[in-house]
Order: C-alpha cells, then sequence, then structure tokens
C-alpha cells in the first residue's frame, strides 16, 4: 500500500512537467488528427474503445499505439497508425529515440489505461513526462476523464480510490499506514533483543 502511495505521488510530480501542465489547465478539447494511445491495461480495454474512437472522430488521421503486447489490438487502422512495441525499445538511447520520434509527431491528444493493473505503469507515466499532449485516462470500465483541472473532483476521487482511500477500505488502508511505523520499530526490536539474547548465550 505505501508502495502504491509513493506510485501515486511520483504520478503527480510527473504531471506538473510543462508540457502537460499547460494542458492541464486548459479546458479545451483537442481536435483529434493526431492521437497516441497507451495500452497500459487488459487489451479488452482499448479493443472496445477503437471503433467508438474512429467512428466519432472522423478527422482521425493517425493514432499510434504503444503497447507490451504481441501484435495490435482488435479493430486498430494500421493503415492510420504505428504500433510500438516496448521490447523493441529497451535502454536508455533507445527509449530516448522514441521519445523524441513521438514527440516530433505533435499529437493533438493522448489516452492511456490506468485500470490497476501493473502493466507499463514506468512506461505510460514517462511517455506523459516525454510526450507532451492532452491526455485523458480510460479506467477499466471504459470510462474516460480528461486530465485536466475542471475535473479535479473525479481525479481527486480516482486517486483515492487507487491509493486505497476511499469507501470502505479508508479506515482499513489508514489505519495499516498508522500503524506501519510502531509495528516496524516492533520487529527491529525484536530482532535485536533475539540477537542480544544469542550473543549473551556465546559468552
Amino acid at each position: 500500500m505505501l508502495r502504491s502511495s509513493a506510485k501515486t505521488l511520483i504520478t503527480a510530480y510527473i504531471l506538473f512537467r510543462w508540457g502537460t501542465l499547460r494542458r492541464f489547465f486548459s479546458h479545451h478539447i483537442p481536435y483529434f488528427d493526431r492521437v497516441l494511445l497507451i495500452e497500459s491495461g487488459s487489451r479488452y480495454l482499448l479493443e472496445d474503445l477503437l471503433p467508438g474512437l474512429y467512428a466519432t472522430h472522423p478527422e482521425l488521421q493517425r493514432c499510434d499505439l504503444v503497447t507490451c503486447f504481441s501484435g495490435a489490438p482488435k479493430g486498430f487502422d494500421a493503415s492510420r497508425g504505428d504500433v510500438y512495441q516496448v521490447s523493441d525499445w529497451r535502454g536508455t538511447e533507445r527509449r530516448r529515440m522514441l521519445y523524441n520520434g513521438l514527440r516530433q509527431k505533435q499529437y493533438t491528444a493522448a489516452g492511456m489505461i490506468c485500470s490497476g493493473e501493473p502493466i507499463l505503469f514506468k512506461w505510460k507515466w514517462s511517455l506523459a513526462w516525454f510526450v507532451p499532449s492532452k491526455y485523458f485516462v480510460l479506467n477499466e470500465n471504459g470510462d474516460y476523464v480528461w486530465l485536466d483541472y475542471t475535473n479535479w473532483k473525479t481525479l481527486r476521487h480516482f486517486v483515492l480510490f487507487r491509493m486505497g482511500l476511499a469507501g470502505s477500505d479508508a479506515v482499513t488502508t489508514l489505519s495499516g499506514m498508522l500503524f506501519f511505523p510502531f509495528a516496524f520499530l516492533y520487529l527491529l526490536s525484536y530482532a535485536a533483543f533475539v540477537h542480544l539474547k544469542r550473543k549473551v548465550r556465546t559468552l
């Protein structure tokens, strides 16, 4: 749970990079002509999204995809977009080349899946850092929300839910966080006591 909280704080910091920050404080809905999708969750989520995306936005000229899965999701139009497999971009130099290439495409909108699954977690937030755009978040229910200040209540609830601080789990999580230092101190003291007891026996 502490690790999840740390990830959430890191995520919040990443969002304050200049390129994303400027768009975060704008409620303007972008023109969907150049879109980047990050498949950082179960494949069916994008497969459900794609038909509506193409149908609703006839102006869509390019829709690229970053994924860790093999091939492209069902419904992806390869004639209007490229698929970037993260396994092909390992290493600092290769990742830098990918970020630079994607940034030069000047995406007007970008979407990432935040479904609570450990899929491309570091990748999606690194892309948000290095490839500025107007981002939307797609959750495990297929609902999406734009990352801008007008949706701060929804985003706050989303973050608290991911941290386990929303609903009936809130008390349990907070109690666990407050109890952790004392539990750690107890275990440390117990380990020291056992170690000292063994030392005394050897004298």
